[in-house]
């Protein structure tokens, strides 16, 4: 059943940082989960950039995959009513504090889904933690929010700023790929991929030989890409993401920056940009992803069903990430039987992750889904069977390789734990 909250603003996402977005009630219809009534009513927002520079990334194909999740998860809360709430935070840390407070003083939210741009997730963490109202880390990457900022209310669920560079740039290492020069966006999301990769090249007897850094939105990417060019490096890697990826990988192949030999590479890219640069231009670009839509029958599956309601819009890992968020947090819900964000962090922490992209996969105690990563090359053109047939998937790296240790991250929940 579809119907509006009372009081509820119109759907549709906004620029002016308004409320309402997208709502969606679901009236739970099946037998409910034993040993637990379950609340009559869950509230969830979902926060993030809706319509600007991330949008093909996160945009209403955020919002549509909170709301399948929704649906799909009612049967399992039979008597009450799941409501999606969705705001545009515009990537301002002001603006997103601002909705969540709103939402957490007066809006009666339970969780908070965040698909936003670091700063603004970072300010965010501290309030859920303060209003004890689960945040469901869902396409913000910074290695922080499981690090020093973690809280026992916050998880990550999809990807960070040292799990998918770490993938990538430890197997070109492994090929002896030992100098390397950066492109980043200049804020916390571009210097975290960049400190976190310097790491990762220096402690394999790399060398950083440079790095150039450009502003969110910027397009013409000239000089940055002569400079990697004259420094000889043997992988070019690229730590900004959207349109500032796609732009700089098209101007790279016009460039003709690989025919020296150099192997380029995105360090958290998704399917979205790899579409906008087309096969053409990113055709051999390395990058490491958490989802890829064709990967099996499963991932296959919940795709096309995505697809058919997103005008066939390929979804990104942010998509399917915020549907197994959102699924897992109404599980723990279900299990809990209250909407409390203690009981329903104790649950969530307690249970695996497991749904079409995720099996068995285990909360660690700084809030970290230990879940794996694979490894992708791009294919050329004349290899791609139909659309969005993008990614050769090479490997699976296993969660225990690419995630931080917990003894490293400085999370204070879990002083002196290792591993």
């Amino acid at each position: 059943m579809l119907s509006k909250p009372e009081n509820a603003t119109s759907p549709g996402p906004t620029r002016r940082g308004a409320i309402g977005g997208a709502l969606l009630a679901v009236a739970g219809l099946a037998s409910r989960v034993a040993g637990a009534a379950p609340p009559a009513t869950v509230r969830i927002g979902l926060l993030g950039d809706l319509a600007g520079p991330y949008s093909h990334n996160v945009g209403p194909g955020f919002v549509l995959s909170g709301k399948m999740a929704a649906e799909d998860f009612a049967s399992q809360l039979p008597g009450s009513r799941i409501e999606i709430l969705s705001a545009d935070d515009q990537n301002k840390p002001d603006i997103g504090v601002a909705i969540a407070r709103e939402w957490l003083d007066n809006q009666h939210i339970d969780a908070i889904a965040v698909a936003s741009a670091s700063p603004v997730t970072l300010a965010i963490q501290g309030l859920s933690a303060e209003h004890k109202k689960p945040l469901l880390i869902s396409g913000s990457g910074s290695s922080d929010f499981t690090g020093k900022y973690c809280t026992p209310m916050s998880i990550q669920f999809v990807y960070d700023t040292y799990s998918m560079p770490k993938s990538t740039v430890v197997s070109l290492l492994g090929q002896d790929r030992k100098r390397w020069f950066f492109i980043a966006v200049d804020y916390g999301f571009g210097a975290q991929l960049v400190r976190d990769s310097t790491g990762f090249v220096t402690a394999a007897g790399g060398q950083v030989l440079g790095v150039a850094k450009h502003p969110l939105g910027t397009t013409d990417f000239g000089a940055l890409l002569l400079d990697a060019q004259s420094s000889g490096a043997d992988v070019v890697a690229f730590a900004n993401a959207g349109p500032d990826l796609a732009n700089a990988i098209k101007q790279a192949h016009e460039f003709g920056l690989t025919k020296g030999g150099a192997i380029l590479c995105a360090l958290a890219p998704s399917i979205a940009a790899i579409d906008a640069i087309g096969l053409e231009s990113a055709q051999g670009l390395r990058l490491s992803t958490p989802f890829y839509w064709d990967r099996d029958e499963p991932s296959r599956a919940w795709s096309r069903r995505y697809m058919t309601r997103y005008d066939g819009s390929v979804p990104t890992f942010i998509h399917a990430g915020i549907y197994s968020a959102v699924t897992h947090y109404l599980k723990g819900v279900a299990a809990a039987g209250t909407t409390d964000g203690d009981a329903v962090m104790a649950k969530m922490k307690s249970l695996p992750i497991n749904d079409f992209e995720m099996q068995d996969v285990p909360i660690r105690a700084d809030g970290q889904a230990m879940r794996p990563m694979y490894l992708c090359q791009v294919k050329r053109p004349q290899d791609s069977r139909y659309k969005y047939d993008y990614y050769q998937v090479e490997r699976t790296v296993p969660p225990e390789q690419i995630w931080r240790p917990i003894s490293e991250g400085g999370c204070p929940l879990v002083a002196g734990q290792r591993g």
